[in-house]
């Protein structure tokens, strides 16, 4: 039980320290129409960094310039 604390504080902790450079500088550069955010946008996705942090740092690692295109089966139809 003290064991899942510790791993559950280690990620949280990660994950306020990802978020915290990510905001700044990550956000620019996987999305280019977050470039222009305001404070309150920053603010507003800081806790979605906390918890998605290893995703988001993934995508800033390959380089990623623009967010994945959704795949569903409505896309794929020719009507």
């Amino acid at each position: 039980m003290i064991a899942l604390l510790i791993l559950g504080c280690g990620y949280l902790i990660a994950g306020i320290l990802f978020a915290a450079s990510f905001i700044f500088s990550g956000v620019n550069k996987i999305d280019p129409h977050a470039a222009n955010g305001s404070w309150g946008f920053r603010l507003f996705i800081f806790p979605g960094a906390v918890a998605f942090w290893p995703l988001l740092l993934r995508r800033w690692m390959k380089g990623a310039e623009h967010p994945p295109e959704e795949e569903n089966a409505h896309r794929h139809s020719r009507v």
